[in-house]
Order: C-alpha cells, then sequence, then structure tokens
C-alpha cells in the first residue's frame, strides 16, 4: 500500500507545512500505520485522523479561573487509522505498547483504578457521548504520536481530541463541532483521567491555528483566529524539552487553581474572573492572612497575564512582532516570580525549567533578539523560545549538551486542528 502524493500533497502541507523532507517522512510514517492496523484487523473500511498538539503562547494557568489564553495547533500530532467492529468494544493499539487499550462500551462508570491511563481516556470520551445522547459503537484503531509526553504540547489532549473525532466520524456523522469536542476531553480527562485541567489544551488542539480564548463563560468561551506567520519575519517558535516527569505532579498542578480560588473565595465568589484587580490590590493585607502570601502572589499574576492576553492578541493582528516578543518576556517574567511554576516546591533539586531559561536569558542577551517563557502547566517539561531562524543552530549548540540532542524542537503552527482525511486506495 502506498501513499498518491499528488492527491494527499494540499493535505499535507495543511498538516505539517511545505518542507519536502516533513512531507516525505510523514508519508512513511502514515504508511507504516496502516500496515499495523492491517497486521492487527482484518477490517475494509477506515478513515484516517489527525489531532495537533498546542503551544500555549500566552495566558499561562488562567483558563481555570475564566480568563484568557493565547494558543495555537503545531504540526507535531496524533494521527490513527480507525474503523467499526461489530463487538461494541473500543479497541486502540497505540504505538509503543504491546497490549491494546480496550473498553467494553456495556460498561463506562469511572475506574479509579485507570486513572492516569490511555484505558481511562477512551472510556470517559465514550462516556461522555453517551451521556450527550449520541451514538457510540465498537471500533478498532491503531495509534500514533509524535506529541511526546512530557514536551509540554499537551500530548493527552491531541490524544483526547483524536480518540473524539473517531466517534464522531465513524458514529455520529460528525454532528459535534470542534468546540463540542474539546468539551468532551476535558470531560474524560478531568472525571475519567483524573487531572484537574482547564479547557485551553482541548480548544487549541481541536480548532487549530493561533487562538485568543476569552473563557468568561466557559461553557460558551470566546475563541478568534489570529493569523500571523512567525517566518515571514525571519522567526520560529521552538519549544526545549528538559525532561522529568509530570507523572508525581498532581499535586502542583492542582495547587494553582486552588490557591487562586482561594482567594477569590474571599470576595464571596467562585473564580478570580468575577474579582476586579482594583478590589484584590485593596484587599491584600487581609489576603494575607486568610490565603498566604503564595495565593496572592498567583492571583497577581492572573490579573497582569489576562491583561497581557490581549496585548500580544492586538501586538499579532497588527503586525508588531517586537511588542509581541516583549509581552513574552513579562508573561515569563510573572510565571516564574509570581505564579511560581517553574519547578516543584516538593523536588527543588529538579529545576531544568529554570535552567533552561537561564541559559536562553542568556543567548537573548548576546544575541539581542529572541524572547522566552516557561511553556504551558511548568513545574517539569518544556521552555518555549521564539528567535531568528538562523539562530536555532547556534543556539542547539548551548541546549543539547545540557539537554540531549533531541531536546530543541522547531515548531510549525498548523493552521488546522482535527482532521478527518479521506481513506486512501487500498
Amino acid at each position: 500500500m502506498g501513499f498518491d502524493l499528488k492527491k494527499y500533497k494540499t493535505t499535507f502541507n495543511e498538516l505539517y507545512g511545505p518542507e519536502p523532507l516533513l512531507i516525505e517522512n510523514q508519508l512513511k510514517r502514515y504508511e507504516r500505520l496502516f500496515r499495523n492496523y492491517v497486521h492487527h484487523f482484518d477490517e475494509t473500511e477506515w478513515r484516517l485522523f489527525s489531532a495537533p498538539g498546542r503551544a500555549e503562547l500566552g495566558g499561562n494557568h488562567t483558563d481555570h479561573n475564566h480568563g484568557k489564553v493565547l494558543a495555537a495547533s503545531v504540526h507535531l500530532d496524533s494521527i490513527a487509522v480507525a474503523g467499526k467492529n461489530a463487538d461494541n468494544t473500543m479497541i486502540l493499539y497505540s504505538q509503543g505498547y504491546d497490549q491494546p487499550f480496550e473498553v467494553d462500551l456495556t460498561d463506562l462508570a469511572v475506574n479509579e483504578q485507570e486513572q492516569g491511563t490511555t484505558t481511562a481516556l477512551v472510556r470517559g470520551i465514550a462516556a461522555r457521548f453517551k451521556e450527550l445522547g449520541a451514538e457510540t459503537g465498537g471500533i478498532n484503531m491503531v495509534m500514533s504520536s509524535d506529541v511526546f509526553p512530557g514536551s509540554g504540547l499537551s500530548s493527552s489532549a491531541s490524544v483526547e481530541m483524536l480518540i473524539a473525532a473517531v466517534l464522531n466520524t465513524l458514529y455520529n456523522k460528525g454532528q459535534f463541532t470542534a468546540e463540542e469536542l474539546a468539551q468532551i476531553g476535558r470531560y474524560a480527562e478531568n472525571v475519567y483521567f483524573g487531572k484537574p485541567c482547564g479547557l485551553m489544551d482541548q480548544l487549541a488542539c481541536s480548532v487549530g491555528s493561533i487562538i485568543s480564548i476569552d473563557f468568561k463563560a466557559p461553557s460558551k468561551p470566546l475563541i478568534n483566529k489570529i493569523h500571523f506567520d512567525f517566518g515571514r519575519y525571519g522567526y520560529s517558535l521552538v519549544v526545549v524539552n528538559t525532561g522529568g516527569s509530570h507523572a508525581d505532579l498532581t499535586a502542583d498542578y492542582a495547587s494553582i487553581p486552588a490557591e487562586m480560588k482561594s482567594i477569590a473565595q474571599q470576595f464571596g465568589v467562585q473564580t478570580l474572573r468575577e474579582v476586579s484587580e482594583e478590589d484584590f490590590l485593596r484587599k491584600i493585607p487581609a489576603l494575607r492572612k486568610q490565603a498566604g502570601d503564595r495565593a496572592v502572589l498567583r492571583a497577581w499574576h492572573y490579573f497582569q497575564e489576562n491583561r497581557r492576553v490581549e496585548l500580544q492578541a492586538a501586538a499579532l493582528q497588527s503586525g508588531d512582532l517586537n511588542t509581541f516578543l516583549e509581552l513574552v518576556r513579562e508573561s515569563g517574567n510573572s510565571s516564574f516570580k509570581w505564579l511560581q511554576n517553574s519547578y516543584s516546591a516538593h523536588s527543588v533539586n529538579k529545576q531544568g525549567i529554570a535552567l533552561a531559561l537561564a541559559l536562553s536569558e542568556r543567548f537573548i542577551a548576546e544575541t539581542g533578539e529572541g524572547a522566552c517563557r516557561v511553556h504551558g502547566g511548568g513545574f517539569a517539561g518544556s521552555v518555549q523560545m521564539f528567535l531568528p531562524t538562523d539562530a536555532i543552530h547556534s543556539y542547539k549548540t548551548i541546549m543539547e549538551p545540557v539537554f540531549g540532542k533531541a531536546s530543541i524542537q522547531r515548531l510549525h503552527i498548523r493552521s488546522v486542528g482535527i482532521k478527518v482525511i479521506e481513506p486512501l486506495p487500498a
């Protein structure tokens, strides 16, 4: 079996960018996935799916308090070949795992022993489809993802959107919108997977492109697409994977929304979005006693970061790269000092993010160009860097000896989110 390059060239350019080597590598990747599907299943009807990872460009830890964020889908993605089966069982083979993840669709109750696993996501997504009155049914599926766990590019949300897209397409005629699929994925991650995430990751993966999101009404967030090409300005978006596992960081992540909300509760409301910054500033002396200094500082970050997202979006819309980069620097400074998610207080000897930021800031000071910040959830994972494309090689020579040869990844911003690709001829 092979791909008809002429037929898929436009689609693959849309998903992965125009570079011939990238396209060639993706063709090989899809071919390997299809052969794996044929190896495991004897089905003739199937479809191809892609769901991107995401980069957070602004709004660090604001979504869970109904704030504002700026995010983008990227070319690194999760892909699947999937078809129906008659067994009322969802069977998912994932690259890197010998055994499949299987979910009997007659049992969609929460299973606490599955928390933190792909099985939990499959079960949770199927359960939410059923709760919404949608159709579910047996699925045979093989999956591959180059959105690696711990990379800060939201591997879990990418996989969630992939699974949701399969159910939506094969059993529901695509009736759910990208925004609705994002809500389904978040539900599965919160309730079944056991991670108290917001909705930004799923929306960025499902909708695609650069988007600003306002979560003031979280069930109906306001989404605005922004068309900006960093390449036109000679710049690239790069992430540095500093390593480290997120497995033991759930308490660290959960502390941020909990502490922000503890400040909001002192005003008789549930989230900081319902509190004015002026009232917050006036009440700081009392808030220190009631909620503690770190909670106050994290709320301080929230108010400033919300305002920055508006300015970042406006800068991109007007083509003002310099202002955007200055705001990225301010966001990074606020995350490190006030939000305090650059390392875990429970493991102070592991500070890969802080070290990567130190090295990146030194590089920026010496070259005079660029901006960096912690990327995404923080505590462990990745650092985000905007720098001239022709400086990437020099940057790698500094960072790779410290964090590893494959630690530096240039990202292409992808113009589409979830993509259902027409099946290839057998």
